[in-house]
Parts: structure tokens; sequence; C-alpha cells
């Protein structure tokens, strides 16, 4: 069962206490001239490193002023269980900013589009609140801001990446299980850990390319988050649901 919604708002006091005795200097990711030239960014997500202490999450929430109650990450926290015994596993959420996003393919007024760099945006000029791109979305990486009422999601802290810095999750992770990165240069360190390690992504039969990748995923992780119905823009939907 995936607990880490029903006990994240109880542990946010302690966390935020934890989160303020983390070292928080921003590091340069790079200069701002830099992130503009050919980088295609992404994720890789060590999860024998996350120690699920939702610092991540914290450190989103107050980056980007998220109304409370919504979450652009969250750390939700499962058993899977292997030859008899059981474990829990925490796994790092967030949107997948894929290389075919579906979220793209239902927006009725384009105000979701995917950037040259990897990085999939939301002009909320143009949202209408439909919420077509949340029902597509198979990650549930998406919600209808309560204050905008248009969609709102992760965008890898783009404003920090255009001040030469990483996102906010990446600068607080306690256990430095996230690592961002520029996946066209083979020298990055997403681009190295992802050709040492056997890398596994989210609902990969989804064929949407998702820019996250996790060291250490257990497959059956990827059918305990619910498929979304594909809702197409002229509001028809299909029958067509992944079992959780």
């Amino acid at each position: 069962m995936d607990k880490s919604r029903r006990n994240f708002m109880k542990g946010l006091g302690a966390t935020a206490t934890s989160l303020a005795l983390i070292n928080t200097t921003e590091q340069a990711l790079a200069s701002p001239e830099s992130v503009q030239k050919g980088a295609v960014w992404g994720m890789v997500i060590d999860l024998r490193k996350c120690i699920g202490c939702q610092a991540c999450t914290v450190a989103c929430s107050i980056e980007n002023q998220i109304p409370i109650g919504k979450f652009r990450t969250i750390v939700s926290t499962y058993e899977v269980e292997r030859s008899g015994v059981s474990r829990r596993v925490n796994l790092p959420r967030l949107c997948n900013h894929c290389k075919t996003p579906a979220c793209t393919q239902v927006c009725p007024t384009k105000a979701t589009t995917k950037r040259a760099d990897g990085i999939v945006v939301i002009d909320n000029t143009m949202c209408i609140g439909c919420g077509y791109c949340i029902q597509a979305c198979p990650y549930e990486a998406r919600f209808i801001n309560p204050l905008t009422h248009t969609a709102d999601k992760c965008t890898f802290c783009l404003h920090r990446l255009e001040a030469g810095l990483y996102p906010a999750c990446v600068e607080t992770c306690v256990g430095e299980a996230r690592v961002f990165g520029n996946f066209n240069d083979p020298q990055s360190e997403v681009s190295k850990l992802v050709s040492q390690y056997p890398v596994g992504v989210l609902k990969k039969a989804m064929g949407t390319g998702p820019m996250v990748y996790y060291i250490g995923l257990d497959e059956s992780l990827s059918s305990r988050i619910k498929g979304k119905a594909v809702i197409s823009p002229a509001g028809t939907q299909s029958d067509e649901e992944e079992n959780s």
C-alpha cells in the first residue's frame, strides 16, 4: 500500500526541522549561458540511497510555493515481496518529462509543450484547467492548482536551471539519491550512471519514454501506480485503464 500520502502531513513538522539542518549551499550546475546550449535534461534516482525523509518534497513545496495538500514531487512508500520476504521501498515520484509525453497530445489549447531541452512546461496563460492532461498522465504527476485554477507539475525547477543551479529536490536530498544532469553530455554524472548501472523507468510499456531513470527499481512498482484513462480534447474517454 502507498502509505506516504497518509503519513506525509503527520511528519511534515519533523521533516521541515530536519530540512533546516541540511547544508543548503547552492551548488552551480552550469553557467546560465551553457544551460541554454544543446542540453537534454533528466534525472537518475538511486533507490538504494533514498531514505524516505521527504526533504525533497518539502524543499520543492517551499521553493515553488505549492499550495498545502498539493505536491510536485513526493516519496511514496511501498511494501514489496520477494521469495516470501517483504521489504519497504521508497519511490520518489515526479513529472517524468517524457520524450513522447501524453499530456501534450491531449491539451486542447497547447498550453503544455515540450522544450528543446526536454523539459515539459505549462503556459498558465493558455491553460483552461480542463484536466485532460491530468487524466492522460500515467504517472499521476499533475494536479489542478487551487490558486491558479490551472494545471501544475514539476518543472525541474526551471527558474533555478536558468540561473545555473540544481533543482531544489536534488540540492536538498539527504542521501544524494537524486542526480540531475545533461543526457547529451556523455561525461555528465547522469549519463555515466545510466551506462554503468541497470536502470528502469516507470510504466515503460506506455511508450512515453520517461527521462527519470531509477537504479534498483522493482518492476512490480510500476503496476502500483494507477494508469489514467486517456481523454481526448473532444472529451471522448477511452475504456482503457491500467490496473493498479
